[in-house]
């Protein structure tokens, strides 16, 4: 049998990718005695990107102290890799998953703890440094990562203006001439995986605001400001945000990073999978096994299983799918380049207890995908051209 791949993004509040690619391959392996697996965790620049490329690239993680959303100090992860790179995650200091569920309002929290990271990635001399967005709490603009590196916010009398996103109305000029001058130096990569706009009816107060906690009336403001910020924005750089596609994602940090910073923002999944050499694992496959939590229309968008799907069409190597969810027809399954895509639950559960169990399950279908595979059904053959 050729060698199967397992390439599974994280279940989101149930199991990093790493640990889903464990638990799949050991079924894969129970299912098909002797097949080789090879383990290849990915992400889309959310959760997970910090430890799929320093998986992928023999690196490390560097404990930094920072701050949370709530600007309360934590100790944040920051990743080194071979050749001068640095992975800076959002959600290691600006995550939603930091919060409790009552301190979740987007009025009140900041990317601050983001630029702490994004100033010590430069402080170890870093030349590129890769920003993985995702599961943000915060929807600033991007203002408390680049007040740390130095550009100002400033009201009508010339004052500082916060950093939160109910700061972002008060906004009336930016001052640029104290931002950190390595940035020059260096390569900043946002990745993101979606394409919403800074503001708007798509941007990211209104699309994103209600997931992370605010109100109808919170949205409001918090679109109002991000669209007050995009003018400021445009009076000190040139850059209109609302024309850069993906300028709304983690609440407009990603466009405050492009416009502020220089980051250029680039599709999350497409880079881990070129940084983890994706290709190259799949050489000589017979199958590969990607997953998530939850499986819908997001997923098409950019997610991470798209994308592997994507390079498995594209190297004629059958893939298929295992999620905790599937929210999609087959045909839109066939559409994404999947042979397949399965939940793994086995009995009915609630919720928290489907997460618990999600190790166990996702063991379970991929020894029903290895069985499958070893038996040379239909899954294990060649995707035609």
């Amino acid at each position: 049998m050729n060698p199967v791949v397992v390439a599974p993004a994280p279940f989101k509040a149930a199991l990093p990718a790493a640990a889903a690619a464990r638990a799949i391959a050991a079924g894969v392996r129970l299912g098909a005695p002797g097949v080789e697996t090879r383990r290849v965790p990915v992400a889309d620049g959310g959760e997970g990107t910090l430890d799929a490329l320093i998986a992928a690239a023999g690196g490390r993680r560097r404990a930094v102290a920072a701050v949370d959303p709530l600007e309360r100090p934590i100790e944040a992860g920051l990743g080194e890799l071979p050749g001068g790179v640095a992975v800076v995650e959002l959600a290691q200091a600006a995550g939603f998953e930091l919060l409790e569920e009552a301190e979740r309002d987007p009025e009140t929290t900041t990317t601050t703890g983001v630029g702490i990271l994004i100033r010590a990635a430069l402080d170890l001399g870093a030349k590129r440094i890769i920003v993985g967005l995702g599961g943000s709490a915060t929807t600033d603009g991007g203002l408390g990562l680049a007040r740390e590196l130095g550009v100002r916010a400033l009201d009508a009398d010339g004052r500082d203006v916060g950093a939160r996103g109910r700061d972002l109305g008060r906004v009336a000029a930016l001052d640029l001439s104290g931002r950190d001058p390595r940035l020059e130096e260096i390569a900043l990569e946002v990745a993101c995986d979606v394409d919403n706009p800074f503001h708007g009816p798509r941007g990211a107060a209104r699309a994103f605001g209600p997931q992370k906690g605010a109100s109808p009336a919170a949205v409001k403001r918090l679109d109002a400001g991000l669209a007050n910020l995009a003018g400021c924005v445009a009076a000190a750089t040139g850059s209109d945000l609302q024309r850069l596609p993906g300028a709304g994602a983690a609440g407009g940090a990603a466009g405050g990073l492009a416009a502020l910073l220089g980051g250029r923002l680039v599709p999350g999944a497409r880079l881990v999978l070129d940084a983890v050499d994706f290709g190259r694992h799949l050489d000589g496959a017979g199958l590969c096994v990607t997953g998530e939590g939850r499986m819908d229309e997001t997923t098409a968008a950019g997610k991470a299983p798209a994308a592997v799907a994507a390079a498995c069409a594209e190297a004629g190597v059958p893939c298929v799918a295992l999620c905790g969810e599937v929210a999609l027809g087959p045909h839109r399954i066939r559409e994404l380049g999947l042979v397949a895509a399965l939940p793994i639950g086995r009995r009915l559960r609630g919720l928290p207890a489907a997460r618990a169990a999600a190790e166990e399950d996702l063991a379970a279908a991929g020894a029903a995908v290895g069985a499958l595979y070893a038996a040379g059904l239909p899954v294990s053959r060649k995707a035609t051209p």
